[in-house]
């Protein structure tokens, strides 16, 4: 038997925002590096700081989105059955 979970959905309207969001945010940071009065070698820095700072959180919230569906009912008692068949297969047993 097999009950099937909601699935939880963002709208098209929050994706748009954050995605326009992010885009701000980022392009404001790299703008902001961009006209700072100070040499290049600080200014490179800084530009690989933003992009090392973006890739982090990207990461960081896979990481989340992992561990939150990891943690789901549905997926343990998956993660069970599978230990179930696993603990009562015998690959010595022969084949009737």
């Amino acid at each position: 038997m097999s009950t099937s979970e909601p699935t939880v959905r963002a709208s098209t309207a929050y994706y748009v925002q954050s995605a326009i969001a992010f885009a701000v945010a980022f392009t404001s940071t790299l703008g902001g590096i961009v006209y700072l009065p100070i040499s290049p070698w600080p200014r490179a820095f800084l530009a690989v700081c933003t992009l090392f700072l973006v890739t982090s959180c990207f990461g960081l919230a896979k990481v989340i989105r992992d561990t939150h569906e990891s943690q789901q009912v549905r997926n343990r008692i998956d993660e069970a059955r599978i230990e179930q068949i696993y603990a009562e297969h015998n690959p010595l047993k022969p084949a009737i």
